[in-house]
């Protein structure tokens, strides 16, 4: 349920797509000094974006280093440093992975997952966020369980408010800050959970696993082809008005930085990535930036 919230990079200023790539090589090397390299491989670009708008509420100029990183040895790699967004992000990137692995384990046993999650769970402290994360996606898990008893508009608030809490969460003594992260986050959530859903789709419905499209909208046994042209139209309205109440949020934060690279992901990316998603798109292949 990770990686849909990025940058249109056809979009992008070259100053602002080399900073997007720093604040993302600066959280893989985050994680790294704070759990250890194998972590890094729960990077993804949605931490990535928590970082960078937690980041621009505040003045502070960019701390920057260049490393060899071992992924990349044959060049030096522009790094963020000392970035509490980035410590708070990557806090956020190991529980969330972590949790999401615990679902996989309850889903089918995975002994992949059984691995990751024995080494992530001493990362996963006892305090007031890692608590709510974990009764929030208990929650859902439980809702999900149980589809048929509620609508899209229910099921997704779970995910919904738990994305608002960890990016408001960040943010004290400012209620009108706060209020307005919230629900940035509320609609990026929901537009996640949906958009995670709308694309596993077809992929869900062929292994009979849980899917919340499916869920929700089949009741009639269609097939694939059926149930996508049936609920299409409504799918595409839902996060499409997510989308724009995400940007309209946007809007009412006091940004310090990171303005044209923010309004890039909301206003565009967020949409290409819809474009994706739903196969509308010549860039419908398109490579991972």
């Amino acid at each position: 349920m990770f990686g849909y919230v990025m940058p249109c990079k056809m979009e992008l200023k070259v100053r602002d797509y080399e900073k997007f790539k720093a604040y993302y090589c600066g959280l893989c090397h985050t994680i790294k000094e704070q759990y250890g390299n194998l972590p890094r491989a729960t990077l993804n670009y949605d931490m990535t974006f928590l970082a960078i708008l937690l980041d621009s509420l505040n003045d502070k100029p960019l701390a920057s280093k260049k490393i060899t990183c071992s992924l990349h040895p044959l060049s030096k790699k522009l790094i963020l440093i000392d970035n509490e967004a980035l410590k708070y992000a990557a806090q956020c990137n190991i529980v969330l992975t972590y949790y999401k692995l615990i679902d996989n384990i309850n889903d089918d046993n995975a002994i992949q997952s059984k691995v990751a999650s024995m080494f992530l769970k001493k990362y996963v402290k006892d305090n007031t966020l890692n608590n709510y994360i974990k009764e929030s996606l208990n929650k859902l898990y439980k809702m999900e369980a149980e589809a048929y008893k509620y609508n899209i508009d229910e099921i997704s608030h779970c995910f919904a408010d738990l994305t608002a809490y960890i990016i408001a969460e960040y943010v004290k003594n400012n209620d009108e800050v706060k209020e307005a992260l919230y629900w940035l986050g509320y609609n990026l959530g929901k537009w996640i959970y949906i958009i995670d859903a709308w694309d596993d789709l077809e992929k869900d419905m062929k292994n009979n696993k849980f899917n919340l499209i499916n869920a929700l909208y089949n009741k009639d046994n269609l097939t694939f082809q059926e149930l996508k042209n049936k609920v299409k139209e409504n799918i595409d309205f839902i996060l499409t008005s997510c989308a724009y109440s995400c940007f309209a949020s946007l809007k009412n934060l006091p940004l310090k930085k990171n303005q044209e690279l923010l309004y890039n992901i909301l206003e565009l990316g967020l949409m290409e990535k819809m474009d994706t998603v739903f196969k509308r798109s010549e860039l419908a292949n398109v490579q991972s930036l």
